[in-house]
């Protein structure tokens, strides 16, 4: 990672809604978000697990991409 991870983290809240944007559509794994973000994958990464902790997205069953797991939006959130 080449940025501070306090950095990264602090990026979340901007970043949020984008990523919630780019999933939409469906889901999709980090190196798909970082790809479709234009994103590093690391952060991306840091930034997908606390939406995940907190409720935003979660794995999506049998939706694996090349060994990554893929995230889905929560429903209600």
């Amino acid at each position: 990672m080449s940025r501070d991870v306090r950095e990264v983290v602090r990026d979340e809240p901007l970043l949020r809604s984008r990523l919630l944007e780019l999933l939409q559509d469906g889901p999709l794994t980090v190196p798909e978000l970082a790809a479709a973000g234009g994103q590093i994958e690391d952060e991306v990464m840091v930034w997908l697990m606390g939406l995940r902790k907190y409720g935003y997205v979660a794995e999506v069953p049998g939706a694996n991409g090349d060994g990554y797991f893929a995230y889905g939006v929560v429903e209600g959130r």
